[in-house]
């Protein structure tokens, strides 16, 4: 057995000062005891046993079994990683080696076990006759029988343990020099394509002859060489997993992992785009479409405060107005759970009165709402751009971009979206998988739902599942074994902070548009060969001419993005006022800058002095003729046919695409008909999908309702 102590006495060995010494004589004095130590080339030196002992220039060099506890793991290490079925094995054993020796099963006379010992295993009997009846019990040799017996006696029941590979797959025995080329090569290969062992195998060959010579590192054969690759390779991985994945493993911090502790609601907001896993309907050429969602999370609480999906790809005005929504949650829809409404500026019912019993029923929030501080981003283009940085600017809210190609910056809102895809998208028609090796045969054909579907469904989810479900992330020190969810962890995190900013200025979309600085000419103002006009510039218009400085002429302008037939003018007295852009009247809906800039290229490949009202109309008789097949053309078309716009502006007009009969037509909810004042007059018939009268409209409503709710079936 491995004993704690160690003798000393003439002959024992130590290491001191990195010499070996052995001790020759001990000398006893008053004050203590004495040791003569002789090194290699017969020197003496005296040393006392306390210095000896306490000092970390000398330790005891082992001379026999069970010295040292680094000869060997410990037993109960040992025992720990046997399975049960190794262990009942070893501890039956165990039994057997006992009985050999001592003729008990559990080693003592005084807890002998009925009919012990038996006449075999008598402790009269030689040993020998013993280790023979044993064997021949068993079905072994009395070899393995003495061999069981040694190991007993020098390490317990961890000597009959089965002996296992050591874990670095023999590794130990390879050369250092041949290990450090090997790891060197892995490492080059971090940032390059997956190569094959072989290659890797012949380059670590020719490296080593290179750099020391023909025949001087000895090269393992192709087996050995094969299995310590993979043992190399779990340090550095290049052959398992994805390249992506390797990437992310090697870049890994090498000392203990660093995270952001939020304390509160609010102090950092996550966001992030990424590509839907479901395929959408285009409502224009009602083909399928890829969309992206972006999403912004409150790290302390992981509720999600801003949605919003987007055809093709997504701008800067999109990520603007995610996080426009942490301020401003759009409402709650109507046929939603009472608990799925949030109350609005996210205080929760528990330190509010009940207003209901006074007011009547209030609507909720789709979420909570929030001042974020920090705002999380990554070096995307449209997290970086002018329009976004200036927003965070005006509401006092610091940006710290994620280190480049770190997604574990952003952890949390990285896991919603596999969440997401795990728990709802995968369910849905139209699904794809999360890349090109899941998916199916053609997942375009079940494309179904339209973009503002989809973004309803996820909403939906989010409100009723997410947010009342029990995340693994949340856990209050306090209480680590209580489960909660994000809309508890809202609560928790009121009650610990003790307050909750919230915005006041009802007017507060205006601040997330994009800024323009113009002068004011007697025209009104121009912007990108734009001109607005207004009554509220009366009494600016002669500051042209004037000999003011330009910085003070310079007025701040606010304008949408998604919609240039307007924009918007604060005053010296803090009221806002709309400016219509010239050609507004002639148009019944929104109309995006990019699609003018389009429309006034294509008018110019036709005509010498297009006007904007040309450009215009002969954009919107392309697209009615289908002929927008383009990329760029179609994501145009996909923002123009959206049911919701960028933000909630108090003075701005809602009217869309789908304010038109057959877009209309095309894009109505399931649960409602339109109604008869809605309708046309005369509707204008141009193919078989036309609604000849009320009739068959529903009809195509109802049968648009009835597909929805097979879809719901299969699932």
């Amino acid at each position: 057995m491995s004993r704690a102590g160690t003798r000393l006495g003439n002959g024992t060995r130590l290491r001191l000062d990195g010499e070996t010494v052995e001790i020759v004589e001990f000398a006893s004095l008053a004050t203590g005891m004495d040791v003569v130590l002789k090194d290699g080339r017969g020197r003496l030196l005296r040393m006392s046993v306390s210095e000896l002992l306490s000092s970390d220039r000398a330790w005891v060099i082992p001379t026999g079994p069970g010295t040292s506890a680094d000869e060997g793991d410990l037993v109960a290490s040992v025992l720990a990683a046997l399975s049960s079925d190794e262990r009942t094995k070893v501890l039956k054993r165990a039994e057997h080696v006992r009985e050999v020796l001592t003729g008990f099963r559990s080693g003592s006379e005084e807890l002998a076990r009925p009919n012990e010992p038996r006449a075999d295993y008598r402790p009269d009997l030689p040993l020998t006759r013993r280790y023979e009846a044993k064997a021949a019990e068993l079905g072994v040799t009395d070899r393995t029988v003495r061999r069981w017996a040694q190991a007993f006696l020098e390490t317990g029941e961890a000597g009959l343990a089965p002996r296992r590979r050591p874990a670095d797959g023999g590794l130990g025995h390879a050369d250092p020099r041949w290990t450090e080329t090997v790891m060197e090569l892995l490492e080059e290969y971090r940032d390059e394509s997956r190569p094959s062992v072989k290659v890797v195998l012949e380059r670590v060959e020719a490296r080593l002859i290179r750099r020391y010579g023909e025949e001087v590192v000895p090269v393992p054969k192709r087996t050995a060489a094969y299995r310590w690759v993979q043992e190399l390779e779990r340090r550095q991985p290049v052959f398992r997993l994805s390249t992506k994945r390797n990437r992310d493993i090697a870049d890994r911090p090498r000392g203990v992992f660093g995270k952001l502790r939020p304390t509160r609601p609010g102090e950092y907001l996550l966001m992030d785009t990424t590509r839907l896993d479901v395929f959408a309907l285009d409502p224009v050429t009602l083909k399928w479409v890829q969309a992206e969602l972006t999403v912004a999370m409150d790290w302390y609480t992981r509720c999600i405060t801003g949605i919003r999906l987007t055809p093709v790809s997504t701008k800067a005005v999109d990520a603007a107005a995610v996080l426009f929504q942490a301020f401003r949650p759009r409402p709650a829809a109507d046929n939603w759970p009472k608990d799925a409404a949030w109350p609005y500026h996210g205080i929760p019912d528990g330190v509010l009165v009940d207003v209901e019993a006074a007011h009547g029923p209030i609507t909720g929030a789709s979420g909570p709402a929030l001042a974020p501080e920090t705002l999380i981003v990554d070096h995307g283009k449209v997290y970086l751009s002018a329009h976004l940085t200036s927003v965070c600017r005006r509401m006092g809210i610091s940006i710290q971009p994620a280190r480049l190609r770190t997604g574990r910056d952003k952890g949390p809102i990285e896991r919603f979206f596999r969440t997401l895809r795990e728990d709802l998208l995968q369910r849905l028609p139209g699904y794809k998988g999360p890349d090109i090796h899941s998916r199916g045969l053609n997942p375009e054909k079940d494309a179904f739902f339209f973009l503002h579907e989809l973004e309803a469904i996820i909403r939906e989810w989010v409100a009723l599942t997410y947010h009342h479900r029990p995340h693994s992330g949340l856990v209050d020190p306090h209480l680590p074994k209580l489960e909660l969810s994000p809309a508890m962890m809202f609560s928790h995190g009121l009650a610990r902070a003790g307050y909750i900013e919230v915005p006041r200025d009802p007017n507060l979309a205006y601040e997330f548009l994009n800024v323009c600085l113009r002068t004011v000419q007697s025209y009104g103002v121009e912007i990108d060969a734009r001109r607005y006009n207004g009554e509220a510039l009366d009494g600016l218009r002669d500051m042209a001419g004037s000999s003011v400085e330009l910085s003070q002429r310079r007025l701040e302008f606010y304008a949408d993005p998604d919609d240039v037939t307007r924009i918007y003018f604060r005053d010296a007295e803090r009221t806002w006022h709309t400016l219509e852009w010239e050609h507004a009247r002639g148009l019944e809906m929104p109309l995006s800058g990019e699609a003018l800039q389009f429309a006034r290229r294509l008018a110019a490949q036709r005509y010498t002095y297009p006007s904007d009202r040309l450009a215009i109309a002969q954009l919107l008789e392309r697209w009615n003729l289908g002929l927008g097949d383009s990329l760029v053309e179609r994501r145009m078309a996909l923002r123009l046919s959206r049911e919701q716009t960028s933000f909630d502006l108090p003075a701005q007009r809602t009217e869309a695409v789908t304010a038109l009969p057959s877009v209309a037509r095309v894009l109505s909810l399931p649960e409602q008909a339109l109604p008869a004042d809605d309708l046309p007059e005369e509707v204008v018939e141009e193919g078989d999908d036309d609604a000849d009268s009320l009739e068959e409209l529903g009809e195509e409503i109802d049968f648009y309702a009835t597909a929805l709710k097979d879809v719901d079936a299969d699932d």
